[in-house]
């Protein structure tokens, strides 16, 4: 039966990062803790959230609430929204009164950087804004509810712990679209919003076409509720290894073995033997994230996802999707395509095995110091970081494989598909949903391009799919169908998503709960009623327009 109370609810409580972790020394009891500080030890920060003004209902997901075994009314039920728009004075039973924070240490590429720490130490960089608030048992799965918007903590950097309603509704929107396609990911619970708080950010104008945001815009201010297996992060391990490594309290390195047990514990555990020793474990525990973050980013490139700022903060340590900020879906496909303007081209499409293998190397290092006294565990351990590039290219060469409908990789065919659909400005989904039709004709597949094409262009298309054509399996429909459940049949485009959110702003969410619909079976074939909406290219007018065409991370 599924839960139909907030008292149920509450009973799944069961708080394995609270019991098993040490909450930092110098916090206070109450979670009353919301100024920037400097944190030098513990895991965790007990931390309050700060209700939102009047919450409003935006959204729940409807996929994930059924996951969970709860009934879509909690959605509405009185204390079931107060807790998931910040009041956790509604706390019961078993609860604890407050929720808790994190810190983590942040690697670009495998530099590491403090510059972003207020104190220009490491020790105050984290959860600026995202609070967990419950950890419990569903449907015999751990899961970890967590606030995005929540308020400051001591990791807030001096900024104001909001998140605003536009950004919020990314957010839950993108990730059931993402579980949806089949990418692992984090997940939304519900969006909950307040018009009677607000919170100014920088902003693109109507119809801008600038770079960086232009104007101030007044936002209301919106709390999603995010929900993993864990939100434990490359960066946490590297936080830990960092002061282990220059012994920056007596108990620096076991707080290390302590997260690191954990992450088994919370991610690993089906997969990894507890009986092993120690030492084993934590090599079993490399070679699991490697496979998980390789497969992780193939799929990225299969359904033209990009993070836009792939640090190893940013980087789950459980191997899925996890932080929405800066993120877009390729339309005209370019492999340098990157919708944040501030992430530059090492973070772009493309380039994000890349990025994963420098956040793996952090990894790798991090958890290294674990099996200083154990050479030949150290051995393998090396040995799995030094075959990460061999396998994520095997990795990739499989995924395009898939998405051709080719029974072995071929490399040629591959790498000439991109540079023809580059020359050509071919739209990435509708031309592989096209193509998983399997054409016989250069004609099928026009509609995916951007420009027309020259007549020397069409003649390498010709010979191309002539070529693709002969290496495919007999049985056309069987393959056809294969590629179409790799090859979607609709994307995330901003210019969809940006009424959703403006709309939202003035109290009407239809168009968020379409989205909802449409982005619930990415794979199947449109309706006639909502293809000229979504299966189209991207208008000209949208090219090059702030906030849709290219953003800033002004959440």
């Amino acid at each position: 039966m599924p839960t139909t109370t907030f008292a149920e609810f509450t009973q799944r409580v069961d708080y394995s990062l609270l019991d098993s972790l040490q909450a930092d020394p110098q916090a206070s009891v109450d979670g009353q803790d919301h100024r920037p500080r400097q944190v030098f030890s513990g895991h965790y920060v007990p931390v309050k959230p700060t209700p939102l003004p009047e919450p409003e209902y935006v959204a729940h997901s409807q996929a994930l609430f059924d996951e969970l075994g709860l009934s879509e009314s909690l959605a509405h039920d009185e204390a079931f929204r107060r807790l998931f728009s910040g009041d956790i004075s509604v706390a019961t039973g078993a609860m604890r009164p407050y929720g808790w924070a994190t810190g983590y240490a942040l690697s670009i590429y495998g530099s590491e950087y403090i510059q972003q720490c207020p104190f220009g130490t490491g020790n105050g960089y984290g959860d600026g804004r995202a609070i967990s608030v419950f950890e419990g048992l569903f449907n015999g799965k751990r899961w970890e509810l967590q606030l995005k918007g929540g308020g400051p903590t001591p990791y807030c950097r001096g900024a104001d712990g909001r998140a605003v309603l536009r950004s919020s509704v990314r957010e839950f929107l993108a990730q059931e679209f993402m579980h949806a396609l089949g990418v692992p990911t984090s997940r939304s619970l519900t969006l909950y919003a307040s018009r009677a708080e607000t919170v100014r950010r920088p902003w693109y104008a109507p119809n801008s076409t600038s770079f960086d945001p232009d104007i101030l815009v007044d936002n209301p201010v919106a709390i999603t509720t995010r929900v993993a297996p864990s939100f434990l992060r490359v960066g946490q391990l590297e936080l830990f290894a960092r002061r282990a490594r220059r012994d920056a309290h007596p108990d620096a390195l076991n707080e290390l073995r302590m997260i690191v047990a954990h992450l088994i514990e919370r991610n690993y555990r089906p997969e990894i033997d507890p009986s092993l020793e120690f030492r084993d474990q934590v090599v079993e525990l490399a070679g699991l994230f490697r496979t998980r973050l390789i497969a992780l980013v193939a799929n990225w490139i299969r359904v033209g996802y990009c993070q836009g700022n792939f640090n190893s903060d940013n980087c789950a340590a459980g191997g899925y999707t996890l932080d929405y900020g800066p993120f877009g879906f390729c339309e005209l496909f370019d492999p340098r395509f990157q919708p944040w303007t501030g992430g530059g081209e090492h973070f772009c499409f493309f380039n994000q095995p890349v990025a994963a293998e420098a956040n793996f190397q952090m990894f790798w290092a991090a958890i290294r110091l674990l099996l200083a006294d154990h050479a030949e565990a150290l051995e393998r351990l090396d040995a799995i970081r030094d075959g990460f590039a061999a396998a994520m290219h095997q990795e990739l060469e499989v995924m395009w494989a898939r998405k051709l409908g080719l029974s072995s990789p071929d490399a040629a065919l591959v790498n000439e598909l991109l540079e023809l659909m580059v020359a050509s400005k071919a739209d990435y989904t509708i031309f592989f949903r096209r193509l998983s039709e399997i054409p016989e004709q250069l004609s099928a597949l026009q509609a995916s391009f951007y420009l027309p094409s020259s007549e020397e262009l069409k003649a390498q298309w010709e010979s191309w799919l002539q070529r693709w054509r002969h290496q495919l399996n007999a049985n056309l429909s069987e393959t056809s169908a294969a590629m179409k459940r790799v090859n979607p049949a609709i994307t995330w485009r901003e210019w969809l998503v940006a009424p959703a959110y403006q709309q939202a702003e003035l109290g009407n969410t239809t168009l968020i709960q379409e989205l909802q619909a449409v982005f619930s079976h990415p794979y199947d074939a449109l309706s006639a009623e909502l293809a000229p909406t979504y299966d189209r290219l991207k208008p000209r007018e949208f090219f090059n327009a702030g906030g849709v065409s290219h953003y800033s991370c002004s959440s």
